[in-house]
């Protein structure tokens, strides 16, 4: 203690009272802040704003809210330094205290509020079905921070919240029912975006009929680009309560099956081999044919004028399979035609022999 008394008395002697506690506070802020800076220039490549792995969003959250940090602790140093000489700073400290801890706050507020969409946008990054409703989720996230930032600070400066609490438990109650159907849509957007049946950029098929491509999911509506170049616009309450068939998930790989008959004097044996021949080569050579697929041919039945049989094939996605389909039945019609193997025409055959047909040949 008689170090700290001597330190005093020096200081007392080259500076007047009144002035020790801003130089205090300032030497304290520049050394952290010189810190401060040294770090972050150590830690370079961890705050690039390509950088998006945990570290590096820490990192960068972290920068701005430090600023913030360093002038509580600045604060609280220079409160606890004068407190040791000068016995009158007691009438002040209560409010610098009070001071220091609404920086504190405010530091983690930005930090909290940093992470969490530095967080979103690292997600989205890697191809999520946030990638629409990115803004959506950080605006959200930043009111939720600010509405809890605001009740803390009221609470530390001694003002009762729970007023504020009630008043605003019946205004959401009100404004949640006026906005019924607009509330619906958004939940079920974000219930969609959590149990992601649909993502952007998928090919689907509605309940109703219509296909496209997923272009965008809002927070009230999805919007679906269709094939003629139009778009649907549904909402995000009816598209939930849909049957949607997603044909790029699990994988955008999908089956392409090829209906077609032979004639019934065919050597189906011969047939079925110069079928799979013709299939596997359309799939080596064509630019959406999956090379390594396993083709197979299946009889299905007999019909009035041909033996039915049906040829899988596969495409790359769903778009795709029409050039597949397409490219495989000319392929194996000129195949056909060199195996001399026979698409019969359909054929109908009427029996002039039939029990009262002479009779009625004879009338005429």
């Amino acid at each position: 203690m008689s170090v700290i008394a001597n330190i005093s008395n020096s200081l007392t002697e080259l500076v007047p009272i009144w002035a020790i506690g801003p130089i205090f506070f300032c030497i304290v802020l520049i050394a952290i802040w010189l810190i401060k800076r040294f770090l972050y220039a150590y830690l370079k490549a961890l705050n690039h704003p390509s950088n998006y792995d945990w570290l590096g969003i820490t990192v960068r959250a972290a920068k701005r809210p430090l600023s913030l940090l360093i002038v509580s602790i600045s604060l609280k140093a220079t409160v606890t330094f004068v407190q040791l000489y000068d016995e009158t700073a007691n009438a002040w400290v209560t409010q610098i205290n009070l001071i220091a801890l609404m920086f504190t706050i405010v530091a983690v507020l930005i930090f909290a509020d940093h992470f969490a969409r530095m967080t979103i946008t690292r997600i989205i990054s890697k191809g999520s079905g946030l990638r629409s409703s990115g803004t959506l989720l950080r605006g959200l996230l930043r009111g939720v921070i600010i509405v809890i930032g605001v009740l803390i600070i009221l609470t530390n400066m001694g003002i009762s919240i729970t007023p504020l609490v009630a008043s605003l438990g019946l205004g959401s109650l009100a404004v949640a029912l006026a906005l019924q159907p607009t509330l619906e849509n958004f939940f079920s957007g974000i219930q969609m975006l959590a149990d992601k049946p649909i993502r952007v950029g998928d090919f689907i098929e509605l309940d109703s009929g219509e296909q496209g491509f997923v272009e965008k999911i809002g927070w009230r509506s999805t919007w679906i680009k269709m094939l003629p170049n139009n778009v649907v616009i549904m909402p995000n309450s009816k598209l939930a309560q849909s049957k949607i068939i997603n044909y790029y998930y699990p994988e955008k790989q999908l089956s392409v099956p090829v209906d077609l008959g032979v004639h019934y004097d065919s050597d189906l044996e011969h047939v079925e081999r110069v079928t799979l021949e013709v299939a596997k080569q359309v799939l080596k050579t064509h630019k959406w044919g999956i090379a390594d697929y396993d083709t197979f041919v299946i009889f299905t039945g007999f019909d009035n004028s041909s033996i039915n049989l049906t040829v899988m094939l596969r495409a790359e996605e769903y778009f795709n399979r029409f050039f597949i389909r397409s490219a495989f039945i000319k392929a194996l019609h000129k195949r056909y035609a060199q195996e001399g193997i026979v698409i019969p025409y359909p054929i109908r055959a009427v029996n002039l022999n039939q029990e009262g047909s002479d009779e009625l040949l004879k009338n005429k």
